[in-house]
């Protein structure tokens, strides 16, 4: 008899689970409450502009291609992508621009013509991301950390003799400090924490290992835009027989006897050998896990950071902005000291444009550029938000037309607004948090939920709230491991 596994959420990782469960023989049905699949990898379009609402940059696109040859099927004959020439533009308010080549020996000589600063030093810190990658990427993201097996592995014993060159000891901002003498570079550096929602003051050192996805394994670009991916992978999953239902709020999930037996929902119970949770952790458990055990040390951790974003459309044409672009703060440390310790917004925030027409010009109307413009923002605990929003729209506008020497205000024809109260109505995603529990220590880090629970049989867990953390790659990546654990 077939088995039948359930999951919850369709956000990507739910997606790739669903792949995955189908692939091994179940028969699988996901439940969605939104009336659209993708979770934060949806899109938003108006009056000839289409955003991508969420995640704007593709690393490990491999991780996608996976699911499509898990089903036997091509990749390149359903999803296409390129890669990135120039990773991101920088922009700073003294007049330095920089621009971060793919190709490392360019970028190299751009950071010594640019910054002073000698080009040996990026080629060091980049070869230290790649090793740090090296030693922990099959241990810490590609298998569960709360598996025996995982600790006592020959990989695992590997990593213990290099601890102390992994960056578990030490801050991002204190390595990369003692790495550069150029504070621009270091600031370059130090931003690649907040691509888990974390602070560089505060999380380890480790989590240099992120530029090795950009400049050592590549920074891609969906040929469709990132809606693409959600697009694509839903295609795939309903090919394999997946069954999606939309606007079908989980109500509780279903326990008897330390087994999960299914869920309720629209009042009814469905029956499963296998639960899958793709909603985020901490309102999962706040809700349709309330009558289950309660992990309270990771509920309580401190939540990563949250996002403000105004999807602009702008009419006219930058050529000096590329995909991606950073208009840094004057004051780093101080605007993550309002970002994690005030729960505020700084008054001159580090300033985020994506721009997909840029790859993909149909966009925008002719003459126009859509800006995904963000700034990261405390989560949510209750501030005043409208007050916050309308202040740091003023600020942004004025460092934009500072750095630019334009005039945005007059330009922007088109606006949409997501903060941390609508990311968290539309992704449930607690306190508008974008990566869930912070990694602003060692512990937040490396131990998130767990794949599985302890307390419940046959109950796992995916996407960005759980191990190995946020974003698409390592969201796919939990997908991956729950489908290994399966069975």
């Amino acid at each position: 008899m077939t088995k039948q596994a359930l999951i919850i959420g369709s956000g990507i990782a739910g997606l790739a689970a669903s792949i995955r469960l189908a692939s091994k023989g179940y028969q699988v049905e996901v439940f969605e409450a939104n009336s659209y699949p993708g979770g934060k990898l949806t899109e938003i379009a108006q009056a000839g502009y289409r955003f991508d609402a969420g995640p704007s940059l593709f690393t490990l696109p491999e991780l996608v291609d996976e699911l499509f040859l898990l089903a036997g099927k091509k990749p390149e004959e359903f999803f296409s992508y390129q890669r990135l020439e120039s990773i991101c533009r920088y922009f700073w308010e003294d007049g330095t621009r920089l621009t971060a080549w793919a190709d490392t020996d360019r970028f190299g000589v751009e950071v010594e013509q640019k910054l002073g600063e000698p080009g040996v030093n990026v080629h060091e810190a980049l070869s230290r991301s790649a090793f740090i990658y090296r030693h922990l990427s099959p241990l810490f993201l590609e298998k569960s950390l709360h598996r025996l097996s995982t600790w006592t592995g020959p990989k695992a014993m590997q990593s213990y003799l290099k601890m102390g060159k992994l960056g578990i000891f030490n801050t991002m901002n204190a390595a990369n400090e003692k790495r550069f003498s150029n504070p621009k570079l270091v600031q370059l550096f130090n931003r690649y924490a907040t691509y888990n929602g974390s602070d560089p003051y505060q999380t380890p050192a480790t989590l240099n290992i992120i530029p090795h996805l950009e400049f050592g394994k590549g920074a891609f670009f969906p040929k469709n835009g990132m809606h693409d991916i959600t697009l694509s992978v839903f295609k795939l999953a309903k090919s394999l027989g997946v069954e999606f239902q939309f606007n079908a709020r989980v109500e509780e999930v279903l326990v008897e006897k330390g087994v999960v037996r299914g869920v309720r929902v629209r009042g009814e119970e469905v029956h499963a050998d296998v639960v899958v949770n793709n909603m985020d952790m901490v309102n999962a458990y706040k809700t349709i896990l309330s009558k289950q055990k309660q992990p309270k040390m990771l509920l309580n951790q401190p939540k990563s950071s949250s996002a403000l974003i105004f999807y602009w459309g702008v009419r006219a044409i930058f050529p000096e902005l590329d995909l991606h672009n950073i208009l840094f703060s004057e004051d780093y440390k101080k605007e993550f000291e309002h970002i994690f310790r005030k729960g505020s917004i700084y008054e001159d925030p580090t300033v985020y444009i994506n721009i997909s027409s840029v790859c993909k010009p149909d966009d925008a109307p002719a003459g126009g550029m859509n800006w995904f413009t963000m700034i990261n923002v405390p989560n949510n605990q209750g501030q005043d938000w409208d007050m916050l929003i309308a202040e740091a729209r003023k600020n942004i506008i004025a460092k934009v037309n500072r750095i630019l020497k334009t005039d945005l205000e007059s330009l922007i024809e088109v606006e949409e607004i997501l903060d941390p109260r609508s990311i968290e109505s539309r992704t449930s995603s607690a306190q508008g948090a974008l990566y869930g529990n912070s990694s602003n220590n060692r512990v937040a880090a490396f131990l998130r939920h767990a794949n599985f629970s302890s307390n419940i049989k046959n109950l796992y867990f995916c996407g960005g709230s759980v191990h190995p953390g946020g974003g698409i790659p390592l969201s796919l990546l939990s997908a991956k491991i729950v489908a290994d654990m399966v069975d």
